[in-house]
C-alpha cells in the first residue's frame, strides 16, 4: 500500500503518536520509491531524529545523499528559530531607526521563548523544503513529530494566511488614515516616488516595505496551505501498534486531519505479534486483533490498512529498510 501511495504522490506524510514506528515507515517506502526509481527526499521533523541513527551517518539540516534516487534532511528546531529570528531582526533593523535596535534585540530575545515561534519557523522550514522538493525531486517524504505537534503544523497554514490577511487589512485602514491626513496637509512631497517606485518619504517606505512582506508571507501560506489539502498531491499515513491507547489517538489523529481538510490515504499497524511462535505471542496477537477490528470500525472504507509483522532484528542500515519495503 505505502509504495503505491508513492507512486501516485508527490508529498507523503507519516504521522503518529510517539514510538510506534513513523520514522521505520517512513524510511522503508522512502528506500522502497528510490529502489523503484522516484528520487526521494526525505525530512524529519521530530526533535528526536533517528534517520541518521538507521543509516549510521550523520543528517543535517542540508539534504544527504544516503543511497541512489535518495537524500534526507532533519530539521533542527532551535537552529531553524535562530535562523527564522535573524531574519526578522535583519528585517526590523531595516525599517527601525538605529537608536531602537536594542529594543528590536529585547523583543526578538522574548519573541524567541513565545509559544508558536517555534512552530512557525519550523512551518517556514517545511515549505522551504517542499518547494525544494517538488522543484528537484518526485517524491518528498516527511516524517513528523508526535501526533499534536503535527496536526499543530497542518492547521498552522491557514492559521497564519488568516492572520496575516488581519494584519494586511489593518495596514490597509492605516494607510487610508494617513492619506487622509496626507490630503489634508497638502504634503505633496510626501507621496513623490523615485525611479524605482519606493517613496522618498521613509515612514511611506517603511508601510510599503511592511505591506510587501506581508504579501509575501501570505502567498507563501496560501501556496503550503494548496499543497497540503491537494489529495492528487499530498496525502498522510498513520503509524500505531495495535494497543489501546495508538488506536484512540489515531482515530482522533484522522478526524483532526480531516478537519483541516488533509487527506488520510491510510494507517500502518506496525510490530503485530507472530500467530505461531508460541502461546504467549499467540494470545498476545488474538488482543491485538481486537484492537485492529476497532480500527477498522472507527475509521472509513477509504483508509486502506496495512499490518507489518514485529520483525525479529534490529532495523539498521539500507539493507533491513529495503526488506521491510517489501512488506509495504
Amino acid at each position: 500500500m505505502l509504495l503505491e501511495l508513492a507512486q501516485t504522490h508527490r508529498v507523503l506524510f507519516f504521522g503518529g503518536k510517539g514510538g510506534v514506528g513513523k520514522t521505520s515507515m517512513a524510511a522503508a517506502t522512502a528506500v522502497g520509491a528510490a529502489a523503484a526509481g522516484r528520487s526521494t527526499l526525505l525530512v524529519s521533523t521530530d526533535p528526536a531524529h533517528n534517520l541518521g541513527h538507521l543509516w549510521g551517518q550523520p543528517i543535517g539540516p542540508e539534504p544527504v545523499t544516503l543511497q541512489q534516487n535518495l537524500d534526507a534532511v532533519e530539521i533542527d528546531p532551535e537552529a531553524t528559530t535562530d535562523e527564522h529570528l535573524a531574519a526578522v531582526a535583519q528585517t526590523l533593523y531595516a525599517m527601525m531607526p538605529e537608536h531602537l535596535r536594542g529594543e528590536v534585540d529585547k523583543y526578538l530575545a522574548l519573541s524567541r521563548q513565545s509559544p508558536g515561534t517555534h512552530e512557525a519557523a519550523i512551518l517556514e522550514r517545511i515549505a522551504d523544503l517542499i518547494q525544494l522538493g517538488l522543484e528537484n525531486y518526485e517524491l518528498v517524504i516527511f516524517d513528523t513529530a508526535p501526533s499534536g505537534h503535527t496536526t499543530r503544523l497542518m492547521a498552522l497554514p491557514e492559521i497564519m494566511s488568516s492572520w496575516t490577511d488581519g494584519l494586511l487589512q489593518n495596514r490597509t485602514k492605516s494607510e487610508k488614515y494617513a492619506a487622509a491626513v496626507r490630503g489634508l496637509t497638502r504634503d505633496r512631497d510626501r507621496a513623490a516616488v523615485m525611479s524605482d517606485g519606493t517613496p522618498t518619504d521613509p515612514i511611506l517606505a517603511r508601510d510599503q516595505k511592511i505591506r510587501q512582506i506581508l504579501l509575501r508571507r501570505q502567498a507563501r501560506f496560501r501556496q503550503l496551505r494548496e499543497v497540503l489539502t491537494d489529495q492528487t498531491l499530498t496525502c498522510f499515513v498513520m503509524v500505531l501498534t495495535a494497543e489501546r491507547l495508538p488506536v484512540l489517538e489515531t482515530v482522533e489523529l484522522h478526524a483532526q486531519l480531516v478537519a483541516t481538510k488533509v487527506k488520510v490515504a491510510g494507517a500502518v499497524v506496525n510490530r503485530r505479534s507472530p500467530t505461531d511462535q508460541g502461546q504467549f505471542l499467540a494470545e498476545r496477537a488474538a488482543l491485538e486483533e481486537q484492537y485492529v477490528a476497532q480500527l477498522r470500525d472507527e475509521l472509513p472504507d477509504s483508509v486502506q490498512i496495512t499490518q507489518v509483522l514485529l520483525l525479529p532484528g534490529e532495523l539498521v542500515g539500507a539493507d533491513a529498510l529495503a526488506a521491510l519495503a517489501q512488506m509495504l
